[in-house]
């Protein structure tokens, strides 16, 4: 159906569909920038959580990868939710199971377990807090206990122990789009823009963090830019930002420092995915209601944190 259809004709049928469904569309600020247009609401993992908790909508359809969709659904039991791309996945979040997390607490019985949102619904399930890349180190402190396991992102929890007096006990996780990014990268791209504001994802390797002007999440540059006079920026994070903050800042400049910065599974949504899923109502997420009570658990104990700025 959809493949003969050009992109204009496409964003019609999905207009139409939203209205026939009572849908909302979100979308990750990593996702294709014509995925980003057509969305009613565009935010990282802290933004799209809270949105979920107020959404008017019988349907929320999520572009983006399934532990997103997940946390949509865990927060919104009498709702649909459907994933725009079904295969769309998060590497880092299959790097750790339920059993693994187990084993973990068991070698660490006293420490409580800060798990990022980057996970599935029964790890969550098993955890304490939930956090994201915008809010892990004001949840770290939130925890009324000095020793905490953080869980699965490796470089996300270094950074976050360079920040806290906190013991911060590490789970060798990781993203494989920002672990890509090297320090060579980083100097390579300095040199081409000497006069540009270096900008990383904390889920970066702690030796690249150390050469940036600032470690931040995606709602956190976005807003560093804005505020920020200087004039040219060097990007290290997916490279979907980059379209953002382009729109956002059209007097300014954004660079990628690597090319490599692209995740698959983030790329997998398209306009013809997101109208036939909505076409087919396919691709529904729902949680376990034993699990989506456990991880509803973790996340609200992080949306419960007062939402202040992340100092870096």
């Amino acid at each position: 159906m959809s493949t003969v259809l050009t992109e204009d004709k496409l964003r019609e049928r999905i207009l139409e569909l939203k209205k026939e469904l009572g849908a909302v569309i979100m979308a990750h600020n990593y996702q294709r920038p014509e995925v980003q247009d057509i969305a009613d609401i565009t935010g990282d993992s802290l933004e799209l959580a809270r949105q979920a908790t107020l959404l008017d909508a019988e349907v929320i359809v999520l572009c983006a990868v399934r532990f997103m969709a997940e946390t949509a659904a865990i927060l919104n039991p009498t709702r649909i939710v459907l994933l725009a791309e079904g295969t769309a996945g998060c590497p880092m979040a299959d790097m750790i199971g339920v059993d693994d997390l187990r084993e973990w607490k068991q070698r660490y019985p006293k420490a409580t377990v800060v798990c990022y949102v980057n996970s599935s619904a029964a790890v969550k399930a098993e955890s304490d807090y939930c956090c994201t890349s915008a809010n892990a180190l004001r949840v770290v402190e939130a925890v009324p206990n000095d020793e905490i396991l953080f869980i699965p992102d490796k470089n996300l929890g270094h950074y976050v122990s360079t920040k806290t007096n906190k013991r911060i006990i590490l789970y060798p996780g990781y993203c494989n789009t920002h672990h890509r990014l090297t320090p060579k990268h980083v100097i390579r791209a300095k040199q081409e823009h000497a006069d540009a504001v270096v900008l990383v994802h904390p889920e970066c390797r702690a030796e690249v963090i150390a050469l940036a002007d600032a470690a931040l999440s995606t709602s956190q540059m976005l807003r560093y830019a804005q505020e920020s006079s200087a004039k040219t920026f060097l990007i290290g994070t997916e490279e979907g930002l980059v379209y953002r903050l382009q729109q956002d800042n059209p007097e300014k400049s954004f660079y990628l420092i690597s090319k490599g910065l692209i995740c698959p599974d983030m790329k997998k949504t398209t306009l013809d995915e997101l109208a036939q899923t909505m076409e087919l109502r396919r691709n529904v997420v729902a949680v376990p209601e034993e699990i989506r009570l456990g991880a509803k658990r973790a996340l609200d104990r992080m949306l419960d944190i007062p939402q202040l700025p992340q100092v870096d």
